[in-house]
């Protein structure tokens, strides 16, 4: 581990010397190229740094515990050693987990799509619920969020609700999300104060580009309608509103939410490719496991990954065991207690996958 980390500090220290340099200074896409690498070994090198400088200190203070030196030094010596290996094994197990391969979607921009599962009119309540839930959470990242394509009940839900969100690390914490999701609760509408349960599904897609997927043209199917959505008669007169067909597999897209028919056929092709690129990431790892196959499951209640129960304000997310009193909160946003030990889990299986395998 210490070799790999000296390769990673001395191409810090070149890609230092390489955008000091006035010749590269020039080269605006190289000084971008270089500083996003820098970026991305910064946490690292700092890490590293602070781990030889505390071996360093950890060696000079044991020189202290000699047969004749000064009990009391002796004594102060012995509590700083303690200290010191503490100190060496916290920043060894962080060196690890930097260490890890990334996955190369983290970084990406996201398309989530969340459509209304088993219980009717309330499933479809549910899912504006959770549409507001990553809406609010992608503020507290200062992520920007942008609405695609809705489908409402007429009721104030969704039959299916699809947006984008753009921020740095968007994937890395949304990808947890993807799966079923369900609420207890006493709908409205249910006079006799009877707890019903519903289910949403929640995908998370990282956006890809036309290198990573291709589409051919020939395969498409477009069409062009009026816009049902915001901006009223002008959108209804001019054909808008856009839906294309995906022929080899049957995939739909459709996408309204801009005022120009080329704005609205970019988001669509944009939301085609990562529903592909996904539909082949799983083919792959279908091949490698079958159990991970499926991302969200059909719908029905019992392939739940979390549930949100109202009478008694608790959240528990069935994958971790962990269980929170403050629903409120989390439907605000407030999902960082849940997305903080899910990485955690990922990142302590790969970390025992990597152990294996050494």
């Amino acid at each position: 581990m210490l070799k790999r980390l000296a390769k990673v500090e001395e191409r810090y220290e070149e890609l230092m010397r390489l955008m000091a340099d006035p010749s590269v200074a020039q080269d605006y896409e190289r000084v971008t190229q270089y500083a996003k690498e820098r970026a991305e070994l910064e946490d690292i090198v700092v890490a590293y740094r602070a781990y030889k400088e505390t071996a360093e200190e950890l060696e000079e203070t044991k020189t202290l515990l000699t047969d004749d030196a000064d009990p009391e030094l002796r004594e102060l010596a012995e509590a700083e050693v303690t200290r010191l290996q503490a100190r060496m094994d916290e920043l060894e197990a962080r060196l690890r987990q930097l260490l890890l391969p990334k996955d190369p979607r983290d970084a990406k921009d996201v398309i989530v799509e969340i459509r209304a599962g088993a219980g009717g009119d309330e499933a479809g309540l549910f899912a504006a619920d959770l549409y507001r839930m990553y809406t609010r959470y992608a503020e507290r990242q200062g992520w920007k969020t942008e609405l695609l394509s809705a489908h409402s009940t007429g009721i104030g839900g969704f039959k299916e609700v699809v947006f984008e969100v753009k921020g740095r690390g968007a994937f890395s914490r949304l990808k947890f999300e993807s799966g079923v999701h369900r609420v207890q609760r006493v709908p409205i509408t249910e006079s006799s104060g009877r707890i019903h349960t519903s289910t949403a599904t929640v995908a998370v897609l990282p956006e890809v580009d036309e290198v990573e997927i291709h589409v051919d043209p020939k395969d498409l199917e477009i069409e062009v309608y009026g816009s049902s959505g915001p901006g009223g008669q002008h959108m209804q007169k001019n054909a808008t509103a856009v839906r294309i067909i995906h022929k080899p597999t049957g995939m739909v897209v459709a996408c309204e939410s801009e005022r120009s028919q080329t704005q609205n056929k970019l988001r669509a092709l944009s939301i085609l490719r990562a529903r592909l690129y996904e539909r082949e990431r799983r083919k792959q790892e279908a091949e490698v496991a079958e159990a991970r196959r499926a991302q969200v499951g059909t719908g029905e209640r019992s392939e739940k990954i979390r549930t949100y129960n109202f009478p008694q304000n608790r959240v528990t997310d069935h994958r971790i065991g962990l269980t929170l009193y403050r629903l409120p909160d989390v439907l605000d946003g407030d999902l960082d207690p849940f997305i903080e030990e899910l990485a955690a889990r990922e990142q302590a299986e790969r970390l025992q996958v990597m152990g294996e395998a050494g």
